[in-house]
């Protein structure tokens, strides 16, 4: 019922975080497409040892990568009608997908994201700019004052299929490609973009991490 989409490079210590929580929280039969980006640490190794379930690894390369284009990839290769991107260190902590289903069927809904929960050296954090987003009411077309546009984040969103594959990710942004996805749907579409406070997951600090610019 479910695919996932992950993007991986050198996420080796959360990547196995992610995955396992998939399981927790949607069960063994869902399907994983990981979308590596030629990772020179263990985390490949580490998504090996979860063997016994559906995983589809795809290497995309550096020289071909850009987030949009890693995620047009992915989507082309679910098989499920509805898709979730997860960040690669983000872990699933609370989700009730019928929940989700309800909303995205919704007419003229087009993605449902969730409560991130910053988490620094295992610390949670206070909320500064980015992660004030992430509101404790949900709301419908929520618009970021700071960004001066409509937020929406793919550390952990979800999708049906048909609406990214009839209006793909830009592939030419370097990154938040979500916020001009979003933003053309909502206003060009008519669509809605759902923030549903009540699934959510932890975002975990990495160095590289480019929502965590600033920090630590």
């Amino acid at each position: 019922m479910v695919s996932i989409i992950i993007r991986n490079r050198n996420e080796e210590k959360y990547i196995g975080f992610a995955i396992q929580s998939v399981y927790d929280f949607l069960g063994y039969n869902v399907e994983i497409i990981l979308i590596d980006n030629e990772s020179t640490d263990n985390s490949i190794r580490i998504v090996n040892t979860f063997e016994y379930l559906n995983i589809k690894k795809i290497n995309i390369g550096k020289n071909n990568y850009s987030p949009g284009r890693a995620l047009n990839l992915g989507i082309k290769e679910c098989s499920n009608d509805y898709i979730l991107i997860l960040s690669a260190h983000c872990q699933i902590t609370k989700l009730d997908f019928s929940n989700v289903k309800e909303q995205l069927d919704m007419p003229g809904v087009m993605a449902v994201w969730g409560k991130q929960i910053p988490i620094w050296n295992g610390k949670k954090i206070n909320r500064r700019y980015m992660w004030s987003n992430f509101k404790e009411t949900s709301s419908t077309n929520y618009f970021c004052k700071y960004e001066n546009r409509y937020f929406l984040h793919n550390a952990f969103a979800f999708y049906k299929k048909i609406d990214l594959i009839e209006n793909p990710f830009d592939e030419h942004y370097a990154g938040k490609e979500e916020r001009y996805w979003a933003n053309n749907m909502i206003e060009k579409k008519n669509g809605n973009i759902i923030y549903n406070s009540d699934i959510q997951c932890n975002h975990f600090y990495t160095l590289a991490g480019a929502t965590w610019k600033g920090i630590g």
